[in-house]
């Protein structure tokens, strides 16, 4: 048995940098000239911290994620209805969160604001409190999520785009930039506009997704009953129901359906 072992790289910390007692670093974390880290913070392996950056609150970040040049991270919710109380915002692994991007933690006692990993979150992007996003999300630069936003997994927010608090966004969906976005857009589907409507699959998505033929047609004949039959989202769930087979896609894409409290945009 050897009697090597491995070294564990110890956080590296400008001189000009502040580090309250209270925030706990793992090993490798770098954090760059000027920026804050204070309350209870807690930071994953091999995560870096460019300059001008504050993290603050009841915030943990997972490890390998890269924050750059003047972000804000966890200050409390913008919510008017925010009496005080712990809230958490919890950060996963490999996100890559560009410059001046804010994101807030919950609003009430024990709510929490959630993103997953590997997400893309481009400079002056805002996610507000009690958000949940998915895994492989972008959003582009100047993208606002409202409170209460649910971005599923790989979908994509145009730049300059507004979402309303409560809307849901379905997996591998795509808006387009400057978009006005009030109800909730299915899976797998293109949406654009002011208001956002639905414009057609997100075909491309769908290919690299590794989306197989079969399931990308099945998906073209639901979008077809959905936004092309003219009949109700109800009519149009049974009718998909009968006359569809079913699939794991088309099941996300019905279950969506089903689930949505502010209707969706057709």
């Amino acid at each position: 048995m050897s009697g090597h072992t491995e070294k564990v790289s110890q956080p590296v910390i400008h001189p000009t940098a502040i580090v309250q007692p209270g925030a706990e670093l793992g090993p490798g974390v770098e954090v760059g000239p000027f920026s804050v880290i204070e309350g209870t913070v807690r930071i994953g392996q091999d995560t870096k911290i460019g300059t001008r950056v504050t993290i603050e609150g009841n915030t943990v970040i997972g490890e390998q994620c890269q924050i750059f040049t003047g972000a804000v991270i966890g200050s409390v919710t913008q919510d008017k209805k925010y009496k005080g109380g712990k809230s958490y915002l919890i950060i996963g692994n490999g996100n890559n969160i560009r410059e001046y991007v804010t994101i807030n933690p919950g609003t009430e006692e024990g709510t929490e604001t959630r993103i997953g990993d590997q997400n893309l979150v481009m400079a002056y992007a805002h996610i507000a409190h009690d958000c949940v996003v998915g895994n492989q999300v972008t959003l582009a630069n100047n993208a606002t999520l409202g409170g209460h936003v649910i971005v599923e997994d790989r979908a994509i927010v145009g730049g300059l785009t507004g979402v309303h608090q409560f809307v849901r966004i379905g997996s591998l969906a795509i808006i387009g930039g400057c978009s006005k976005v009030v109800q909730d857009v299915p899976p797998f589907i293109m949406a654009d506009g002011h208001p956002a409507k639905a414009y057609g699959l997100n075909t491309v998505g769908l290919e690299r997704a590794d989306f197989s033929q079969e399931e990308r047609s099945l998906l073209k004949k639901a979008f077809k009953i959905v936004f092309h039959s003219g009949v109700t989202l109800k009519h149009a769930v049974r009718k998909i129901e009968e006359e569809l087979p079913s699939s794991p896609a088309v099941q996300t894409f019905l279950e969506f359906l089903k689930k949505s409290e502010r209707g969706i945009c057709r």
